[in-house]
């Protein structure tokens, strides 16, 4: 058969259906899915899995208690406390940790970000340390401090902060990097300094970069909290969790676990909401 056979079909007759072109056969739009509700699904699916294997004992619930436990062991930890602290004491004591590090991690991150990005001595003098500090784990040097600052506050933080830094540092050096030449020359043309560069041009467009630094900083701290609270803590999540941990105290232990979990995840929501008022422009040019 020639291709002509296909290339010059004749057209079909007035009252004649074409068969490429009955309704059934026309592609149909597909309908998006919405990502929040894959995500709904997916958490009803590990739960439904979750409940089934504790009602059927799959593990004993030493190791894996049922929701329901999980729930209820909340409900007195919350009223009753555990370990002569309640719920949101433990939770208030691991928040001022983190946040306090946080503060601290965009106040050291962000200058040495700026000078590894714009300055090729500070690339050499601040890249090589944020890459040793980097792959570090932080019960590495937790030792070292705790002899260096002692047992108090200070060393908690200053833990969770090195465990912070290096993401906004780095994450603020990729997005200086990633500033457009154009902007700079144009900002420099109309006569603006060196700090009006910075502060106007250079600033603003790494913003994005770094709100995903400091999304990636919160994670990390998160992790780093319950090693800094293994030191001489008596309040805490991390504290919390370690010490049902100690007792086979499973129901606190997973409790512990969910409660950080979700207030990570609500931190996540905040800095994302911030990033849509403060860049609404980041990735549209």
């Amino acid at each position: 058969m020639s291709v002509s056979a296909y290339s010059e079909r004749p057209a079909a007759k007035a009252g004649e259906t074409d068969g490429f072109s009955v309704p059934w056969s026309r592609p149909r739009p597909r309908r998006a899915v919405s990502a929040r509700l894959v995500s709904l699904i997916t958490i009803l699916i590990l739960l439904a899995a979750w409940t089934i294997a504790a009602q059927l004992k799959l593990v004993s619930p030493v190791f894996l208690p049922s929701p329901a436990a999980v729930w209820t062991k909340f409900v007195v930890v919350a009223r009753d406390g555990f370990v002569d602290a309640t719920l949101l004491q433990h939770l208030t004591a691991s928040l001022w940790r983190v946040f306090a590090a946080l503060i601290a991690a965009i106040l050291v991150g962000v200058p040495v970000g700026l000078a590894i990005g714009i300055s090729r001595i500070g690339r050499g003098v601040f890249d090589p340390l944020l890459e040793f500090l980097r792959p570090i784990p932080p019960l590495a040097y937790l030792p070292l401090i705790v002899i260096w600052f002692g047992i108090g506050e200070p060393s908690k933080i200053l833990v969770i902060t090195i465990a912070m830094l290096a993401p906004v540092a780095l994450s603020t050096a990729a997005g200086v990097r990633g500033v457009s030449r154009e902007r700079v020359d144009a900002a420099r043309s109309l006569g603006a300094t060196r700090a009006q560069v910075v502060r106007h041009v250079i600033l603003p467009s790494a913003l994005p970069s770094i709100l995903t630094g400091l999304r990636i900083a919160l994670g990390a701290g998160w992790s780093t909290l319950v090693a800094a609270e293994l030191v001489a803590a008596t309040r805490g999540l991390g504290f919390m969790i370690q010490s049902a941990a100690q007792f086979l105290v499973t129901d606190v232990v997973v409790m512990g676990i969910l409660v950080i979990a979700i207030i990570a995840f609500a931190l996540e929501f905040v800095i994302r909401r911030i990033e849509r008022v403060l860049v609404p422009w980041a990735g549209r040019d």
